[in-house]
């Protein structure tokens, strides 16, 4: 950063905060204008990016104590000091630091100060490296400290835990064991980003974030239909023809009764209000999926019965109209 800027430029103005203001406040004010400005919020917008610079100028010198504290001194000294290259005339930087080297400025005795960058030996750097970022290893960046990179991961989780949500354990590459909260109603395949918990800035910035994938394993029974739950119910030819009450299963509780009205078909999908996946965003319902179970073997006095029953019941062809159908 050029020295003329810690005399000319206002950056408490150009965050727009006071000048007490807390490291902590600072640093959320910061971030929020970053987020606003940033180029990639902005492509193609000059100004924005012009913003941006300006906003990360003043956040990498009022977000380092030892570098506001000059600041302020510098500024304290009044704004029409300014720097001036060797041969200048007028006072200038020379009139505000030349009492520091033993020498007026050069309108008063004719010596006069270089600032060199440092490392390259000057007799100064111990004074203008520290104000200048100097003795931080040099100028930061208009973008402010890097954020950690994200790192991908998967987990596998049980059909129950998906769907009523638990906090589980996991363990990073590097060892590290990580606490996650698996909401309730993730489904396969979702992702759920875990804030902070990614790798570390290289210099002091925010940490990445974990993204995780979810796998879910498939239930023998149960499966996912939006919020609702879908379970498939075997019943005999006899419950589906003449009617019956029967118990349907339901995930983590005790079953629930229903009534299959007579004539039920095979196919018909009876409901139980509440029973689906509970979420912050509503609750699905248990869809059970009548089936009507053929016997695979009859005794010789239950063939004889269905023979009978053959024989009198309606003399219908249930695939008539499907047949009629495929015709159009």
């Amino acid at each position: 950063m050029a020295s003329q800027d810690w005399f000319d430029k206002d950056f408490y103005k150009v965050l727009g905060v006071s000048k007490d203001i807390s490291e902590a406040e600072l640093k959320k004010t910061y971030r929020k204008l970053a987020r606003q400005y940033h180029p990639d919020s902005n492509p193609g917008d000059a100004k924005a990016e012009a913003k941006f610079k300006e906003i990360s100028e003043a956040n990498s010198v009022l977000s380092d104590p030892e570098q506001r504290k000059e600041y302020d001194q510098i500024r304290a000294m009044g704004s029409g000091a300014r720097f001036q290259a060797p041969g200048q005339q007028g006072g200038g930087f020379e009139d505000v630091f030349g009492g520091m080297f033993g020498g007026g400025g050069a309108g008063r005795g004719g010596q006069q100060y270089t600032y060199t960058q440092p490392g390259a030996g000057s007799q100064y750097d111990d004074l203008l490296g520290g104000l200048f970022g100097g003795s931080s290893g040099g100028f930061r960046g208009y973008g402010g400290p890097t954020r950690g990179r994200d790192v991908t991961a998967r987990a596998t989780i049980d059909f129950l835990t998906a769907t009523k949500g638990d906090t589980i354990k996991l363990q990073t590459a590097d060892g590290r064991p990580i606490t996650v909260k698996i909401p309730a109603g993730v489904s396969d395949g979702q992702k759920i980003k875990l804030r902070g918990k990614g790798e570390a800035s290289p210099d002091g910035g925010e940490p990445g974030d974990i993204v995780l994938t979810v796998t879910v394993r498939k239930h023998p029974v149960f499966e996912r239909d939006g919020l609702n739950l879908r379970v498939n119910v075997p019943v005999t030819f006899v419950e589906a023809t003449l009617g019956a009450t029967i118990e349907v299963p339901t995930l983590g509780g005790d079953p629930v009764k229903l009534k299959v009205a007579p004539g039920t078909p095979s196919g018909r999908v009876l409901r139980v209000k509440g029973r689906g996946v509970e979420t912050s965003k509503g609750t699905g319902d248990l869809l059970a999926v009548v089936q009507v179970a053929v016997p695979a073997h009859l005794s010789a006095e239950a063939r004889e019965a269905l023979e009978a029953f053959h024989a009198v019941e309606p003399q219908e062809n249930p695939r008539l109209e499907l047949l009629s159908k495929a015709q159009e």
